[in-house]
């Protein structure tokens, strides 16, 4: 009798109910779950008896007890999250310097950049017109066939062309001896039917002057056939003035008189005036 008595006690679930529940928080910081809080008050609760009026606590007390657990579970929160907010707002302040400076340095290098583009623009220019005066006394003709017996005797070739086109530099004694005469590119492209360029240089710049004046004013020829004498340039300075030939064209056939100056400049004669 005592044995199925004590078989039909109920089991304390309380003792099977797993304990120690946590809550992780903020960066692994642990808080007592409000679920075991709240075990815990129950546990201590007043238990209510009929005609007992002499309880342990009081439901006044009990109350009073459970709102300081609770109030001390959200502050030890709130002070968390005010740590974590606080840690935060430093990092995005670091973040905001590092930017700033970031973005200083960015501006300092842009300018840097800027200002090394200018000295290389500066330097090429240089270069480029000291390769031009280097050429101060060289004319290049254009158009003279390509044969092997004026390929061989260019520097005749020359004195019979100035004396077939402006024969009264000779007439007035000026030197036109050249130094040395050469096709440029020094290769021949079988690919291409037009004749290489002739490059002369010249012992004497007024001369080469001279010689330049008479080909601006009229068609050059080598015994009958059509030539092109023009000022010898870098080629890089060539390119520039052949982009303006469709706009000289043009010029040309409005009867503006147009003209390429040094380096690559382009001029019309307009209302009475240089343009």
């Amino acid at each position: 009798m005592t044995n199925s008595t004590e078989a039909q006690k109920p089991q304390n679930t309380k003792k099977n109910k797993k304990k120690g529940a946590t809550l992780d928080t903020f960066y692994g910081a642990k808080i007592q779950n409000t679920e075991q809080i709240e075990e815990d008050i129950q546990e201590n609760s007043p238990k209510s008896s009929k005609g007992n009026r002499n309880s342990p606590q009081t439901h006044e007390e009990f109350e009073s007890e459970r709102t300081k657990k609770m109030e001390a579970l959200w502050e030890e929160k709130w002070e968390m999250m005010q740590k974590k907010f606080t840690h935060l707002q430093n990092q995005f302040d670091q973040t905001v310097k590092e930017n700033q400076a970031l973005k200083q340095e960015l501006i300092k290098q842009s300018q840097n950049t800027k200002k090394l583009e200018e000295n290389i623009k500066y330097l090429t220019d240089k270069v480029i017109d000291l390769e031009n005066r280097g050429r101060r006394e060289n004319l290049r003709i254009i158009g003279l066939p390509e044969k092997p017996e004026i390929n061989t005797k260019l520097d005749m070739v020359i004195q019979d062309i100035i004396k077939e086109n402006c024969p009264e530099i000779l007439e007035q004694g000026g030197n036109t001896a050249t130094d040395r005469a050469h096709r440029t590119p020094s290769t021949l492209n079988p690919q291409k039917t037009t004749p290489r360029n002739v490059i002369a240089k010249f012992q004497s710049y007024q001369t080469k002057e001279k010689i330049l004046q008479e080909a601006r004013k009229r068609q050059f020829r080598y015994k009958g056939m059509p030539i092109r004498v023009t000022q010898d340039l870098a080629s890089s300075t060539l390119n520039d003035r052949k982009a303006w030939n469709m706009i000289f064209r043009k010029a040309r056939e409005l009867g503006l008189q147009p003209r390429i100056s040094y380096p690559a400049k382009l001029t019309i004669y307009f209302q009475g005036k240089v343009w």
